[in-house]
């Protein structure tokens, strides 16, 4: 995994990434973290992401990264594919995946809150958005 990682950092291949919508608006906190530490671009569009970052991976990620690149044999009707993530709900961790692979190239675990204000969400992306660099940096 880490030479995943790496491989990614050192080639530019993640260039772009869509933060897909979180409880709380803890996406737009994350996306001014990145775009602070220029870790990434941010982009609003997920057909032009090379990364997603998300806090969920089910049925409905699975297919929203389906539409936006879908591999040969998915092709066929919706009925027929078959989703291997079934979690439903926001635990708490974030997901790094690559847009085409679908690959979790990174991961993270930041306890949810139960009363985010502003200045907790704001401190909570930067520990995030740190773990990642330092990740993507090795």
């Amino acid at each position: 995994m880490l030479l995943a990682v790496s491989g990614l950092a050192q080639t530019g291949a993640m260039r772009s990434v869509y933060i897909a919508p979180m409880p709380g608006g803890f996406d737009q906190y994350l996306a001014g973290q990145i775009t602070r530490e220029h870790l990434m671009t941010v982009v609003a569009d997920p057909k032009i992401a090379d990364t997603v970052i998300t806090d969920r991976l089910n049925d409905t990620f699975e297919a929203m990264l389906a539409k936006l690149h879908p591999h040969q044999d998915e092709l066929k009707a919706e009925e027929n594919l078959h989703h291997s993530f079934q979690k439903t709900g926001s635990q708490g961790t974030l997901f790094l995946v690559d847009a085409k692979s679908r690959q979790v190239i990174w991961s993270d675990y930041e306890k949810p809150m139960r009363n985010p204000s502003g200045s907790r969400l704001n401190k909570a992306a930067e520990r995030v958005v740190k773990k990642m660099q330092a990740a993507l940096s090795k």
